[in-house]
């Protein structure tokens, strides 16, 4: 040390070493184990150790004087847990019963369908069209179960359109039923709306049903007020796609759901990486596809999106033959996830598709958005009805 320091210096370690380990210092070993526990306590021989200064004194107290002469644990009693139980939340299921809506089979032109209604019919309507190996159960009933999309839905109702031969526990359909085309699925929306008195209807569509409402929007631009489509592809099936689901078709007829079938249908709807992202989603959808899906009638479903036809949308910038252009006239607001397929597919939808009234959206890390993310889209899905002029009926839920 400098010499002009030294004398006056003083080391605290020296202090706190002596204390507890030399044998001449005034308090023993056992005297200074108990006043490191009363230290840790907050106990009185914190108050008697020489290393707290009156200041640290000072500030443990509210107005800065001495310190109070019972700490608040000293006068704590014992505190005995009692009556623990533990809880376990809900196993995830897919099933109509725990949907709690009404059914209804609509005939149409080409064999009946079942329409699921959810809401009050008084208000603006919503139609649904699910994807290929679901129905409106295992497709909808979560996201629109998410609590900001039963709050939105208490100023809605919404029509949950099945596929023919899709439902829960639908029979096989005969073997001589020829299964509708895709343009003849979008003609059986023309008396689903008849029948249910609408004029108009938001149309909502993931898959297979996002093209199925694209070519009603197409056909019948008057009865679709505003489209949300989701992961879907405008052009026809190209080789590879054809081959992967005809070969998918041959078994799920001849074996049922085999293990190729199941693994498309996870790529499908999930991409790839699933199984590190979301383990039990993964596991419920595999379950469902298992044991809730006719395979046969699934088989005529995917044969008959496969042999879709181009939608034909044209963009066209000229402002003068805008009029006389084959495009969806109506907002459209185009959705895809990040790890999805069909990401190209909507890359090249949104090319095709008017900029003026379109608007392309990529959400990150899911493939299944209504499943991995739903808050992002059900905020989207707020904000895109509110731009429609909507706003009334989402103030109360904004």
């Amino acid at each position: 040390m400098p010499s002009g320091i030294g004398a006056s210096y003083r080391s605290l370690a020296d202090d706190v070493y002596k204390s507890t380990t030399v044998a001449e210092n005034k308090f023993s070993v056992i005297e200074s184990v108990k006043k490191a526990f009363s230290f840790s306590s907050g106990g009185a021989a914190r108050r008697s150790d020489p290393l707290l200064t009156r200041t640290d004194a000072q500030q443990a107290t509210p107005e800065g004087g001495a310190a109070n002469s019972t700490m608040p644990s000293d006068s704590m009693d014992d505190i005995e847990l009692r009556n623990i139980q533990l809880q376990f939340p809900q196993a995830r299921t897919m099933s109509r019963e725990d949907s709690q809506l009404h059914e209804e089979r609509v005939e149409t032109g080409r064999g009946s369908v079942v329409v699921a209604v959810q809401g009050n019919r008084s208000r603006p309507a919503i139609l649904t069209y699910h994807d290929l190996g679901l129905n409106y159960v295992s497709g909808y009933q979560t996201f629109f179960n998410y609590i900001d999309m039963r709050a939105l839905l208490e100023n809605f109702c919404v029509y949950h359109v099945t596929a023919p031969g899709q439902e829960e526990g639908a029979p096989t359909l005969p073997e001589d039923f020829v299964y509708p085309t895709m343009d003849e699925l979008s003609d059986q929306l023309s008396f689903v709306l008849s029948h249910f008195g609408l004029r108009s209807v938001i149309g909502f569509g993931v898959g297979a049903g996002a093209n199925v409402l694209a070519r009603y929007a197409l056909a019948h631009p008057g009865k679709i007020e505003a489209l949300c489509i989701i992961n879907c592809v405008s052009t026809q099936a190209g080789w590879i796609e054809w081959g992967y689901q005809k070969l998918n078709t041959r078994h799920l007829r001849s074996k049922g759901m085999t293990q190729g079938v199941l693994d498309y249908l996870m790529w499908h709807h999930f991409g790839r990486g699933t199984e590190e992202r979301n383990h039990d989603l993964v596991q419920v959808y595999r379950n469902y596809f298992e044991r809730h899906v006719n395979p046969t009638n699934l088989a005529l479903f995917i044969d008959s999106y496969i042999r879709r036809t181009d939608l034909n949308i044209v963009r066209e910038m000229d402002p003068g033959r805008k009029n006389n252009t084959h495009t969806l006239s109506m907002p459209v607001i185009n959705i895809t996830g990040a790890l999805s397929p069909h990401v190209d597919d909507t890359v090249t939808l949104n090319g095709r598709l008017d900029p003026t009234n379109s608007t392309w959206m990529k959400i990150q890390d899911c493939g299944m958005v209504l499943e991995e993310q739903p808050a992002k889209v059900s905020e989207a899905f707020r904000l895109f009805l509110q731009g429609q002029g909507y706003g009334k009926w989402l103030a109360a839920n904004c």
